[in-house]
């Protein structure tokens, strides 16, 4: 079972093309299942839920960065602990460890140290025993876009109808859209999809066309 996952800052369009890349392998007779985290229904990832939304009066940017990288890592140990596997072609995940390895590098409060993308793969593949994926595909949009994006979603149950602590920050999305750009120059299995033209999205069936060039390209279909 080949691992692909949807990678991207919040409001780059990733449920959109979770859901059309599963379609469009599917359409080539490929198995598919999923997965996306993360999960707010589970112990874990509720617990990210509240430090996100600050529902408990703790927010995410205030706890230092690897123990918040640990709360989304254990949010996927326990998915994987739990999980039957079945008999399919691929498993796409909405979000998986690159998300954690970006996102906790480049809060306000981390700024004066080095990030922990390498330390992150090594908690989560290493030592927690993940399957990494063939590919990572992180979806380029820009901050300014992504936060239109994210307004547009309406209700969520795990923040109602705002935006979540990272989501609200311009200058978190701003730095992890650059270290997604990074990881993708830094590792071989990160691919980057342009989404934009101009200041407008492109069309969607067109950057899933790129996706479906990309895993083509990589020998994954």
């Amino acid at each position: 079972m080949k691992i692909i996952t949807i990678e991207g800052i919040d409001g780059s369009g990733k449920t959109v093309q979770f859901e059309l890349l599963k379609r469009n392998l599917e359409e080539r007779g490929f198995t598919v299942d999923t997965l996306g985290f993360p999960d707010y229904a589970s112990f874990f990832g509720g617990q990210v839920g509240r430090y996100l939304s600050g529902e408990e009066g703790v927010y995410a940017t205030e706890i230092d960065q690897k123990s918040m990288a640990l709360w989304f890592a254990l949010d996927r140990w326990e998915a994987f602990k739990n999980r039957e596997e079945g008999d399919f072609d691929f498993l796409i995940i909405n979000r998986y460890v690159l998300s954690n390895a970006v996102y906790q590098s480049i809060r306000d409060r981390d700024l004066d140290k080095p990030d922990i993308i390498d330390w992150v793969f090594e908690l989560e593949y290493g030592h927690f025993g993940l399957p990494r994926p063939a590919l990572n595909i992180f979806f380029d949009v820009t901050p300014k876009r992504a936060g239109s994006n994210v307004d547009s979603k309406g209700f969520r149950d795990y923040v109602g109808e705002g935006r979540d602590v990272y989501e609200a920050s311009l200058g978190i999305q701003e730095r992890a859209r650059n270290m997604y750009i990074r990881a993708a120059e830094r590792y071989g299995d990160v691919e980057m999809i342009n989404c934009m033209e101009g200041p407008s999205m492109r069309p969607r069936e067109e950057i899933a066309h790129d996706v479906m060039r990309a895993l083509s390209r990589r020998g994954l279909i």
